[in-house]
């Protein structure tokens, strides 16, 4: 039988779950606190299916544990998180652990309410919530961080540590969305005619990722192998990474769909045949010092490129002809932007930038989608030579 004892806000459900072997007896409790705008009639009936529930949960074998969230925390990163995801996901959420933990580590599991995390939530909607910027974090950032909590407490549901995940019931505060900023055709161009005098290495990244779109990672993990020279394709079959405990490290790409082909100008491949015989030329210069893994992007020794000296460099670059800076995927973005501007069908845009589904292109550039239909009337219009007031009624005679 259930006991109810309330506590300020919240009721503390116990429930008698026999005794152990040394004869103690075995409780099992649970705090439940009703939600804001309950009458005291539907709070009353709430409680009472709380206790029924909770009584059932004990019947059938649950047992909490008293454990507190940053300590289960770190077990799910232990036993779940590290066998299954991939090492940049996972040095991510270590990330995004520490702020959570910071909150909501110091409450025990099966203490922590909707309400608990709805109030974190919402910090992370108010200014000062983006820790590089000032001001607020989006709302799609704000969901990774409720998504890393439900994970955990899923987790827990699944090892019996609590009966249910109680951020089903949390919102994500609706922030005001930022516009991206991208390059826009006219910095494309003088950025690519500034490139002539920056090292040959640089100038091949920077005119594949402008064509290509790659992501950082796709980027360099290319190989000579995945050049056609004879077709002037480029192939994505890896990426290459860096975290903190595994250094620069080969890995498979983000999704299936990301292994794609794109073929390039002639103006790109000119570049790549030069820049083959340069690398070939300072490998022959080193010797047995030159770590051959065929990478494009190397470093002065052969050994893959640290993943961020792109950004640096570009970084500099900016900085040092007035352009402006808005990082690497920031390309990304321009990419696909000229592709829908151009007309280019929605699937062969999710194609060219290896979306595993054709939904996730629409989402993330929906604005940009709003903006070419916009001009779909004036196209029709322009095409048809079409004159409104060609359909005019005439004036009475």
């Amino acid at each position: 039988m259930a006991t109810i004892q309330k506590r300020g806000n919240s009721y503390l459900i116990r429930v008698s779950c026999g005794y152990d072997a040394r004869g103690k007896q075995v409780i099992q409790s649970k705090t439940w606190t009703p939600d804001e705008g309950l009458t005291t009639k539907q709070a009353k009936k709430e409680l009472e299916r709380q206790k029924i529930l909770f009584e059932e949960e004990c019947r059938n074998g649950f047992q909490a544990r008293a454990v507190k969230f940053e300590t289960f925390c770190n077990e799910w990163f232990d036993e779940y998180a590290k066998p299954n995801l991939r090492s940049t996901t996972y040095e991510r959420l270590r990330g995004i652990g520490k702020r959570i933990c910071k909150a909501l580590g110091h409450l025990r599991m099966d203490r922590i309410t909707a309400r608990d995390i709805q109030l974190f939530v919402n910090t992370l909607s108010k200014n000062g919530a983006n820790e590089h910027t000032g001001g607020v974090l989006s709302s799609k950032t704000i969901r990774h961080y409720l998504n890393f909590i439900s994970d955990v407490f899923g987790y827990a549901v699944k090892m019996g540590v609590v009966s249910e995940n109680p951020c089903s019931r949390v919102t994500v505060p609706k922030t005001v969305q930022r516009e991206k900023k991208i390059y826009r055709p006219q910095d494309i161009e003088r950025l690519l005619a500034l490139l002539k005098d920056e090292p040959m290495k640089y100038r091949v990244y920077f005119n594949i990722l402008v064509f290509s779109g790659f992501r950082r990672g796709e980027m360099m993990g290319l190989e000579w192998k995945d050049v056609d020279f004879e077709n002037r394709l480029i192939s994505v079959r890896r990426t290459s990474n860096y975290t903190v405990e595994r250094g620069v490290y080969t890995d498979t790409t983000k999704t299936k769909q990301s292994q794609r082909t794109l073929k390039f100008p002639n103006a790109v491949f000119a570049l790549l045949k030069e820049f083959k015989l340069e690398q070939e030329e300072e490998q022959k210069r080193l010797g047995n010092k030159w770590h051959d893994h065929d990478r494009l992007f190397v470093n002065d020794f052969g050994e893959p490129l640290h993943p961020n000296m792109p950004y640096y460099h570009l970084k500099r670059f900016c900085d040092k002809n007035s352009l402006p800076f808005y990082g690497l995927h920031s390309f990304r973005h321009s990419f696909a932007s000229v592709l829908v501007n151009e007309g280019v069908d929605i699937v062969s845009v999710s194609g060219a930038l290896g979306h595993s589904t054709v939904s996730t292109t629409s989402n993330i550039y929906c604005h940009i989608m709003e903006n070419a239909r916009t001009r779909v009337s004036d196209a029709v219009t322009s095409a048809l030579h079409y004159n409104e007031n060609d359909l005019a009624d005439p004036e009475p005679k």
